[in-house]
């Protein structure tokens, strides 16, 4: 279908969850000078002009980074999670205006080092090259116009025997939701070491229960779920998102029951709410 653009969503309250998920893992696992390997399934134009015409159509950041961004005057009284999150987008607008918002690739490229490598996936044609060029130059990075959940597979397990996968679907297609399951269960079979997460919307709660049932019988351990809503279930639209994080580093849980009722109360004022569940075991 290839008609989704994440221009229209960029810096959301869904991508406060994904991306503050995502530096936590990643400052984890570079506290260790071994090389790691990042890869993006599904990673977008990489970086995204709040002030163009797509993020202006629904102005939807307002109720994401827009609401946080005030917070930069008073981040010790922040939580770890929401000060490490505010300080990295910050670094991407040096100008006290917030004017740009960065994708899960610009995260991993600017938290990542000389040692690592990162592999970015985008079917959509223009989102592909936008992605080439906003990150030429950076021998680290290699950008594929090709199918995310197959590169999922091809591209593991990696040479570096570490590494962070991030699956973030559009889910356009409905059979997304069982294929991204299926899709790392098979990968963690093939690199049982990485890192895994998966995003996921919050549109019918039936579908992600679905998915959680299919993590809980898979066999694989150690899995965490983390959520973050604005309204309630059954509201128009996308009531909240989550973050599915398979072998995730050991003091995220604690980070994440720190940073999301201090989220969910200023994103989502009397409506807010959030999970934070060890779904499987150890």
């Amino acid at each position: 279908m290839l008609s989704y653009r994440h221009s229209f969503h960029a810096g959301n309250f869904a991508d406060v969850l994904k991306h503050s998920v995502t530096i936590q893992i990643l400052q984890y696992l570079t506290l260790k000078p071994k090389p790691i390997y990042y890869l993006d399934t599904h990673s977008g134009a990489g970086a995204f002009r709040l002030f163009d015409k797509e993020a202006q159509k629904n102005r939807e950041y307002e109720n994401g980074i827009g609401r946080l961004w005030p917070l930069l005057s008073e981040l010790d009284n922040c939580p770890g999670l929401v000060k490490a999150y505010l300080e990295t987008v910050q670094s991407f607008n040096p100008q006290a205006e917030l004017q740009t918002y960065p994708g899960s690739p610009w995260f991993a490229q600017h938290l990542l080092r000389a040692q690592d490598r990162l592999d970015f996936f985008d079917l959509h044609p223009n989102e592909s090259q936008i992605l080439r060029q906003n990150f030429a130059g950076d021998k680290r990075i290699h950008v594929y116009p090709k199918d995310g959940f197959q590169a999922c597979l091809s591209q593991l397990p990696p040479k570096e025997k570490r590494g962070y996968v991030l699956m973030d679907p559009p889910y356009e297609v409905k059979t997304d939701y069982a294929k991204a399951v299926e899709t790392l269960i098979q990968a963690h079979k093939k690199f049982a070491n990485g890192t895994y997460a998966l995003w996921y919307p919050v549109v019918e709660r039936y579908r992600v229960r679905e998915m959680e049932k299919a993590f809980i019988d898979s066999g694989l351990r150690n899995i965490q779920l983390f959520e973050l809503g604005i309204a309630k279930d059954g509201d128009k639209g996308m009531t909240a998102s989550g973050m599915i994080v398979i072998q995730p580093p050991w003091k995220l849980m604690e980070t994440l029951k720190e940073g999301l009722p201090f989220l969910s109360e200023r994103l989502g004022a009397a409506q807010g709410h959030y999970r934070a569940e060890q779904l499987v075991a150890e």
